[in-house]
C-alpha cells in the first residue's frame, strides 16, 4: 500500500524529541523563548520583518481579516476552490464572501476576475497559493494596491514557494500559514502564523491572539481570542524548519517525475514545476476521476480530492456572491481534481508504482 502521506522519521524524529525535552526542562509552555525564536526564524525565512504565531491556520486568516478592519457586512474577495477555509474565516468576522473565478491552468485566482471584483469595493482580498503554487501574486497585489484594498496571502500550502527571490507571504499586506502536520512545514499538532512587514498590523495581531489585551487582563481591542502557538509546537517547528528547503526539493523532484511520465496521457498536470511550486499536493485533472481513483485504490495507491465541493455549493447556510454571477472554471476544476501521493520520503520505487498504476488505467481504456 502506498499511503497518501507518511510522517518524517529518523533524524527528524530525534530532533523533535530533543526540542520537546528542551521545553519540558524549561518549565515554560506558553509564549516563551521558543515562540519568540521561531517567530524570528520564520520571519527571516519568509523575508519579512515580523511573524506573529497563532493556534492554527484558520485563526491566522480570521485574525488577519480582523487586523485589517474587516467586519460585519463587509465583502472579502476570494476563490471558492480552496477547501472553504477562507470562507470560514470570512464568516467568523461577519463578512460576506465575494467569490472570484480561477485561472484554468493554475487553479488560482484569475487577475481579470479580481479586477472585476474590486469594482464591488471589497474590504479585503484573500489570495490562496493553492497546492503549493504561487498565484499570479505580483499582478494581484498591484490590482489590490491600486484599489486601496489589503491583500492577504493564504500560504497554508506554500511554505517556501518563491519567485524572483521573494517567498510566499512576503508579497501582500499579510501572509497566513498553517503548520498542520501534513503541511510542507508541519508541527506535531495544530499551529499557524501571520507574517508581515507592517508593524502596526503585527501589534494588532499580537493583541488579537490573546483576548485583545493591551496589557494583562486589560482588554481594549474587540474581536480577540485565545489563539497562541504553544512552546512545544514552536520548538518542533524550529527543529523542522532546517529541513524545509530539502523537503520542498524532494517534493518537486517527485512532481517532475510524475509530470514527465504523464505528459502523453489524457490528464491535466501541474506545470511548470519550478521554484514557485513546492508541490504540497500533486493534483491532476481527469474527466474520469472516480474510475481512475477506484483503479488506483485497487492497485494499493491512496489518493484524495482537494477539493470536491466548491465553497458556494456547500450545504451550510451562508450568504455569498460571485463575480459575474457564476464560477464555471472553479466548478469544472472541482469535478476533475485528484491528488496523488507526493511527500518527502516517498521512495523512487513507490513513485514508479504510482506512475505505473496511473498508466495502467489508461492502457485499459484503449
Amino acid at each position: 500500500m502506498i499511503p497518501f502521506f507518511r510522517p518524517p522519521s529518523g533524524a527528524v524524529v530525534d530532533a523533535c524529541r530533543e526540542a520537546v525535552e528542551r521545553v519540558i526542562n524549561s518549565q515554560w509552555f506558553i509564549l516563551g523563548a521558543e515562540v519568540e525564536a521561531f517567530e524570528r526564524e520564520f520571519a527571516a525565512y519568509c523575508g519579512v520583518s515580523t511573524c506573529v504565531s497563532v493556534a492554527n491556520g484558520t485563526d491566522a486568516l480570521e485574525l488577519a481579516l480582523r487586523a485589517c478592519g474587516v467586519g460585519a457586512g463587509d465583502r472579502v474577495a476570494l476563490v471558492a476552490n480552496a477547501g472553504y477555509y477562507g470562507s470560514i474565516a470570512t464568516k467568523l468576522v461577519g463578512a460576506v464572501p465575494l467569490y472570484v473565478d480561477i485561472d484554468e491552468a493554475t487553479m488560482t485566482m484569475e487577475a481579470a476576475q479580481l479586477a472585476r471584483a474590486l469594482e464591488s469595493r471589497p474590504k479585503a482580498v484573500i489570495v490562496t497559493h493553492l497546492y503549493g503554487r504561487l498565484a499570479n501574486i505580483e499582478e494581484l497585489c498591484a490590482l489590490a494596491e491600486r484599489a486601496g484594498v489589503p491583500l492577504i496571502e493564504d500560504c497554508a500550502q506554500a511554505h517556501g514557494a518563491m519567485r524572483s527571490g521573494r517567498k510566499a507571504g512576503s508579497f501582500g499586506t499579510l501572509g497566513c500559514f498553517s503548520f498542520y502536520p501534513t503541511k510542507n512545514l508541519g508541527a506535531l499538532g495544530d499551529g499557524g502564523a501571520v507574517v508581515t512587514n507592517d508593524e502596526v498590523l503585527a501589534a494588532r495581531l499580537r493583541q488579537l491572539r490573546q483576548y485583545g489585551w493591551k496589557s494583562k487582563y486589560h482588554v481594549d481591542l474587540p474581536g480577540g481570542r485565545n489563539s497562541r502557538l504553544d512552546e512545544m509546537q514552536a520548538a518542533i517547528l524550529r527543529a523542522r524548519l532546517v529541513w524545509l528547503d530539502e523537503w520542498n526539493a524532494s517534493r518537486r523532484e517527485i512532481a517532475r517525475r510524475y509530470s514527465a511520465a504523464f505528459s502523453a496521457l489524457p490528464l491535466a498536470v501541474p506545470a511548470p514545476v519550478d521554484e514557485a511550486y513546492v508541490a504540497h499536493l500533486y493534483v491532476v485533472r481527469s474527466g474520469e476521476r472516480e474510475a481512475l481513483r477506484a483503479h488506483l485504490a485497487a492497485r494499493g495507491v491512496a489518493t484524495d480530492i482537494h477539493y470536491p465541493v466548491a465553497d458556494h455549493r456547500q450545504t451550510v447556510a451562508m450568504s455569498g456572491v460571485s463575480v459575474g454571477g457564476g464560477l464555471p472554471v472553479t466548478e469544472q476544476a472541482c469535478r476533475g481534481v485528484l491528488s496523488l501521493p507526493c511527500f518527502p520520503g516517498l521512495s523512487a520505487a513507490e513513485v514508479d508504482e504510482v506512475i505505473a498504476s496511473v498508466a495502467s488505467y489508461f492502457a485499459t481504456r484503449n
